[in-house]
């Protein structure tokens, strides 16, 4: 029995299905993956004997003047990145690294349109007018706990937080999303100086995202209808090889869980009503659904955000924060009732009372063959990154001080192959939301390490380095070599096309937000109102935020009892 039959087997079993099963009975079970995964095996795309086409992408004077503009302005786009990097602004409080990549874009002839979605940072920039319509994407978050001294090959942060109970990290690039902005918005800009030096018809818009750490800004965005009227969307995120991203992603829901309680002297504790129990009871109850409720393409994962400020005060509020991904939108929504029970059942136990706040949600990703042809194509012809004994040394560093075999940084594309056929879960973007609006093509550029996870110091210690420069200067590369193939061919662009109107007949996309839900947001500094020249808040936004607060009874032991005698 070969591999592809096994995956297949798998895949059938994951739905419930026998191994007979047809792929129409995969899309009666679940339309959305089916789109990803059962389109290619319904259309004869098999792993066993796929070889990818080549001669799509053309050798043509506005692809060599977008690709000569990069090399012209390496200098300004790599400073991009490691200002980014510098600031390392979390989720949805971008300012600083917002500014810098609208200030690049504007200087070469973009249009800035502020408050895309009523995020802040988030915003449009948009040149020429007519053609085809083609989107890139910025995203500038960094994450809590990841911060590391550039070029350092063992663990080193470069904000320690001293606290003599609890010491801390500062925020880092351990995603990347530093280079990963600025690769857009070089890809784009240079597609943009291709169409104006020869004349070409077509519109590029840069997307700038705000929170997509939290899997909430485009996931809004793309409700609120900012994403409409795209012919292809382009997208590339830094990784641990360089490949085309054939596959799908996993669906994902966001929400917080608040149990409220009464607060009391942890000495005497009789009565008190703790919410870090609430928060601790909701974890271990959810971790005795892993083996017969977690189908292995699910995923749950948390953080005790307030779990209290010292032993001897019993906490009256904890917050324990919830991601919860599965294989499509409909069995994630599964997993996540099921963890929503846990924490009903948590605040029962605890005696305390619960505030379930849902924040965001998203579909997994819908693949395009036809666009991650192309841009292996490209690829192909471009060549993967390129790094220096100094990049494999530290390269090497980072991977000896995490326990992983010293190989460096690759040195070769990974060559494009189908996704297998089962899918056993991984990551989440927000760019997913955008791959059901229009054909979406993705690649993933070396920046780190091979064998190192994103969301992880070796990271940080690497994206602002050359390494990450390389990265991202090729991602660059690829994606503005496939948009001028698009704008150049039309037919690449109707194949896309078509394969996307194929994968989602039959699927009526919905966004997973429910109507009405205020997206988490924090106030900006005026000075950022006053540059981007916004106004606070955005329309539809209730501001100050209800505030959550404990207003429960102490508890009773009962009545009272006559003395002993």
């Amino acid at each position: 029995m070969t591999d592809v039959t096994m995956g297949r087997r798998r895949l059938l079993k994951m739905f419930g299905l026998s191994a007979t099963a047809t792929t129409a009975a995969v899309l009666q079970a679940d339309p959305v993956l089916a789109a990803t995964l059962g389109h290619d095996e319904r259309t004869g795309v098999s792993p066993v004997d796929y070889r990818a086409p080549t001669g799509l992408a053309q050798d043509t004077d506005a692809k060599r003047t977008a690709l000569d503009w990069i090399g012209a302005h390496e200098g300004a786009i790599t400073g991009l990145s490691d200002e980014v990097w510098e600031h390392a602004e979390l989720s949805l409080r971008e300012w600083k690294s917002a500014l810098a990549t609208a200030r690049l874009l504007k200087a070469n002839g973009f249009e800035i349109t502020w408050g895309a979605g009523g995020f802040p940072t988030a915003f449009v920039a948009t040149y020429g007018d007519g053609g085809p319509v083609l989107g890139f994407n910025a995203e500038y978050d960094a994450l809590p706990g990841l911060s590391q001294k550039k070029g350092a090959g063992s663990h080193d942060p470069l904000v320690y937080n001293h606290d003599a109970y609890g010491p801390s990290y500062g925020a880092g690039h351990g995603d990347a999303h530093n280079a990963l902005g600025a690769g857009g918005t070089a890809a784009a800009i240079a597609t943009a100086h291709a169409i104006r030096a020869h004349g070409l018809k077509a519109t590029v818009k840069l997307f700038g995202s705000a929170g997509e750490e939290q899997l909430v800004g485009k996931a809004y965005a793309v409700k609120a209808g900012v994403y409409d009227g795209l012919d292809a969307f382009l997208d590339w995120h830094p990784f641990n090889v360089t490949m085309p991203f054939w596959n799908t992603t996993s669906a994902l829901v966001s929400a917080t869980f608040t149990f409220l309680g009464a607060s009391g002297h942890g000495g005497s504790p009789l009565g008190n009503k703790s919410g870090l129990d609430g928060a601790l009871l909701m974890a271990t109850m959810s971790e005795y659904l892993r083996e017969k409720n977690v189908a292995a393409s699910g995923r749950f994962h948390y953080a005790v955000i307030n779990g209290g400020g010292a032993p001897n005060v019993t906490p009256d509020m904890c917050s324990i924060w919830f991601f919860v991904r599965e294989g499509s939108p409909a069995r994630a929504r599964v997993l996540y009732d099921k963890i929503v029970a846990c924490a009903q059942a948590a605040a029962q136990a605890s005696q305390t009372r619960l505030v379930h706040r849902f924040h965001s949600a998203t579909w997994n990703l819908l693949a395009n063959k036809a666009g991650a042809e192309l841009l292996n194509d490209n690829m192909q012809r471009i060549g993967a990154p390129e790094f220096t004994d100094a990049d494999q040394a530290l390269a090497k560093a980072v991977q000896k001080s995490l326990g992983k075999p010293e190989a460096g940084m690759p040195t070769e594309l990974t060559p494009l192959t189908p996704p297998a056929a089962s899918y056993t879960g991984g990551l989440s973007t927000d760019t997913a939301d955008i791959s059901w609006q229009a054909p979406t093509a993705v690649l993933l550029s070396a920046a780190y390490p091979t064998g190192i996870p994103n969301h992880n110091w070796g990271v940080t210690a690497t994206a602002a380095t050359n390494s990450g420069h390389q990265a991202l200067l090729s991602a660059a590369r690829y994606l503005a070599a496939a948009a001028v193939d698009l704008i150049e061919q039309p037919d690449l662009l109707a194949a896309m096309r078509q394969e996307f109107e194929d994968r989602t007949e039959g699927v009526g996309w919905a966004s997973m937000i429910p109507d009405g839900t205020q997206p988490p947001l924090y106030q900006p500094p005026d000075d950022f109102l006053r540059e981007t020249g916004q106004s606070w808040p955005p329309p539809g936004v209730t501001w100050p935020v209800p505030q959550v607060v404990a207003t429960e009874q102490l508890g009773t032991t009962g009545p009272a009892l006559a003395p002993v005698t």
